[in-house]
């Protein structure tokens, strides 16, 4: 017990350990929800039995141990603001992170950058997991299935990728030759819609990735589209501050929404009822909508500048989180005004004598993140479990921010609070310790990476191996400049090189050969008549000798069978125009004719090459 406890002191206060030093490693927030899940299962009752009779939540860390998940508390939504800022998660060649995306499962989120790279983390420690290269160009969209069996994903190209849940791409479509802004699923999966640039929306079936009609009317590029998670309705939003909604059946357009007063960033159907629509845009103002009234009963209020993304809570109806240009969060509470002093309340449409010609009512946020990033938020994303909201934006940052546990005050004045100046004012923060901790999360990071991406390579397809030993590679022959392994099965020393390797001496079994007299063998073996073993096949010239003849009049017959093994056949070296060892059949060519074929994955092209492939086919138009 005290090796292991000095073990982990010098770990976690840096120093040598087992001949390596390691340096000291800062705590990672690890946030499980298996506890209060399960506290909500062993005191969960019927919906019409009203809510469970717990004890109610006090200011004290020892009611930690009771909380209840979001949707144990369908009536209060201000237990699932996410006030609190869990981790910041950055690749090891920084992108702006144009969209976050949770799995259905809640495991792990997944990131698109401006470089076209997909990253997936951690949904419980906020590591990094893996990154693969999906798209050539920036990545605008992401959407799942309601079955969570396929991931479709849009870039600045036009391109639509088909993803399946492993992340293997089984498809590619050219939907558009602008940049697709939005992509949407229908409720039951067999189509989805796309809105692009070239002021156009596109239905697509999704068996066949063909397109079934286009919807125009737009008079500007189409920045936002979704696809109503219950009817055959669609919304689009415009740069020409228009909110469109659409019949996806017929392609005619219903009814068109004025309010806002410029490009419109964000459109969003409520996803648990669907009688609510958000909207936001560069007018600083994101309006929600009643379609049952077909106007605007909600203004939130509260942004300095642009409102680039909005989403809703997966449970609460009330709570809508916000992005903004200046790199702020907020929430909001549908049903609390939340007025600043000096302000007159106003009061909601229906409360009004006039529903249909009152004004709508203004609410301000009910909790902000004022310093959330330091750039624009391009994209918001709940976890499925309503307890984690993820944000990703243009300062390269992936962060994660969660509600605050009883008891803890500290973070409502932060630096993501009050900003980095105030907070070290106040004396609560270090700029120096704090650097040093961000520069040490760095360094966390990118070692997850480099650990993740060792175990992620595959072994190299024209490795050595030992003759004979399939699946055994030779020593050092997939080692790096580095002495660092990239996949096979390594030897430790003990089986030499092949160019060194001698003949395998001739052992006489004990006692002779069965079935033969010891006398005449060991004649035999002192005339040498007995020849030895031949060599390993294609050995002949590197270290091995030549075998030697074999003595005149040699009789295998006086030998029992089974002594010498049977004569070795030569197998023909490949022919110059094939690549899979002369195997009949098979080419590596893979638009050849007749027989099976092979197909090898070839390298991608560079941004600037497809490029200059678009430019000549005269499909490129520069991204407003």
């Amino acid at each position: 017990m005290e090796r292991h406890n000095w073990d982990q002191q010098n770990i976690y206060g840096g120093g040598f350990h087992d001949g390596a030093y390691q340096r000291k490693t800062s705590k990672r927030a690890v946030t499980d929800y298996g506890s209060s899940m399960v506290q909500w299962m062993r005191n969960r009752q019927p919906r019409y039995k009203g809510s469970p009779r717990v004890e109610l939540e006090r200011p004290s860390p020892s009611y930690i141990a009771d909380m209840m998940p979001p949707l144990a508390k369908p009536h209060n939504p201000a237990d699932a603001i996410p006030a609190k800022h869990l981790h910041s998660s950055l690749n090891k060649a920084r992108h702006a992170v144009n969209v976050v995306r949770w799995t259905p499962d809640g495991r792990r989120l997944l990131t698109g950058s401006y470089s076209g790279e997909f990253t997936l983390w951690n949904g419980t420690a906020f590591n990094f997991e893996t990154i693969m290269q999906a798209h050539d160009v920036a990545i605008r969209a992401t959407t799942y299935s309601h079955n969570e069996d396929w991931l479709l994903s849009a870039c600045n190209d036009g391109v639509i990728k088909y993803w399946q849940p492993n992340f293997n791409n089984v498809k590619a479509i050219q939907a558009h030759h602008d940049p697709i802004r939005g992509i949407s699923f229908s409720p039951n999966d067999t189509k989805f819609v796309t809105a692009s640039d070239d002021a156009t929306l596109k239905i697509f079936d999704f068996s066949g990735g063909v397109e079934e009609s286009t919807l125009t009317g737009h008079q500007w590029d189409v920045k936002t589209v979704d696809w109503h998670p219950t009817k055959g309705l669609l919304v689009s939003g415009s740069k020409d501050h228009q909110v469109k909604l659409w019949d996806p059946r017929t392609g005619r357009c219903l009814t068109t929404l004025h309010g806002h007063k410029n490009t419109l960033s964000k459109t969003l159907f409520e996803p648990s009822r669907g009688q609510l629509l958000a909207t936001s845009g560069r007018d600083q103002v994101a309006r929600v909508f009643d379609l049952r009234m077909m106007r605007d009963i909600c203004l939130l209020r509260g942004h300095e500048k642009e409102v680039s993304t909005l989403t809703w809570h997966p449970f609460h109806t009330c709570l809508l989180s916000t992005g903004g240009n200046d790199g702020s969060i907020f929430h909001y509470l549908l049903n609390e005004p939340n007025t600043p002093a000096n302000t007159t309340t106003s009061i909601p449409p229906y409360d009004s004598a006039d529903p249909k010609n009152a004004p709508a009512q203004t609410i301000y946020p009910a909790h902000r993140l004022q310093h959330a990033h330091d750039m624009p938020v391009w994209s918001l994303d709940w976890h499925p479990l309503g307890h984690i909201l993820a944000s990703g934006s243009n300062d390269r940052v992936t962060r994660f921010w969660t509600r605050a546990r009883p008891g803890e005050t500290d973070c409502f004045n932060d630096r993501w609070h009050i900003g980095g100046e105030a907070v070290e004012m106040q004396g609560t923060f270090d700029k120096r310790n704090g650097k040093r901790s961000m520069r040490e999360e760095e360094e966390m990071e990118i070692e997850d990476e480099a650990d993740g991406l060792v175990d992620q390579t595959m072994p190299s397809r024209n490795q050595a191996t030992l003759p004979g030993l399939p699946g055994l590679t030779l020593p050092n022959a997939n080692a790096g400049s580095d002495g660092t392994s990239v996949g096979g099965l390594q030897v430790r020393g003990g089986l030499p090189a092949p160019n060194n390797l001698p003949p395998p001496p001739i052992i006489p079994p004990p006692g002779g050969i069965p079935g033969m007299d010891p006398a005449k063998f060991a004649e035999l073996l002192a005339s040498g008549k007995l020849p030895p073993p031949p060599p390993p096949p294609g050995m002949h010239g590197q270290g091995f000798p030549p075998p030697p003849p074999l003595p005149p009049n040699f009789d295998f017959s006086k030998f029992p069978p089974g002594l010498f093994p049977p004569p070795i056949p030569i197998i023909p070296p490949p022919s110059q125009d094939t690549g899979t060892g002369g195997l009949p059949g098979l080419s590596d060519n893979p638009s050849g004719g007749g027989g099976a074929t092979i197909r090898r994955r070839g390298p991608l092209p560079s941004q600037q090459e497809s490029l200059k492939m678009e430019q000549q086919k005269g499909k490129y138009r520069p991204v407003r």
